[in-house]
């Protein structure tokens, strides 16, 4: 094998809704990105996802590195996109009169 021609492709997959996630779990980019950019090592992070072996994270880690800005603004676009799902969910929902009024008497 040679090795330096060898290339190992990134286990990240866009499930159904759109959501980028690692290899088969469940476990999201965006989780992943947030653990290491709070400070946690691919160790720990494994350790927390112990669905996703280490090697996945590190590709995970390596691939959010190597693009970065494109990580980012996915990840912003997915915020973004999560804000006006709840925004929209609490002008549907009925008890959203009743929040603010329990807030009011909280604060007064």
């Amino acid at each position: 094998m040679n090795l330096v021609s060898a290339s190992y492709p990134h286990p990240l997959r866009e499930d159904a809704h759109g959501v980028v996630r690692v290899g088969p779990t469940r476990v999201t980019l965006s989780s992943v990105v947030a653990l290491f950019e709070q400070g946690a090592s691919a160790e720990e992070i494994a350790l927390r996802y112990d669905t996703v072996p280490l090697g996945d994270i590190y590709a995970t880690l390596s691939f959010y590195i190597a693009h970065r800005d494109v990580v980012r603004a996915y990840i912003e676009g997915e915020q973004q996109a999560s804000q006006r799902a709840r925004e929209a969910a609490e002008r549907r929902s009925p008890f959203v009169d009743l929040r603010r009024r329990l807030a009011a008497r909280k604060s007064a």
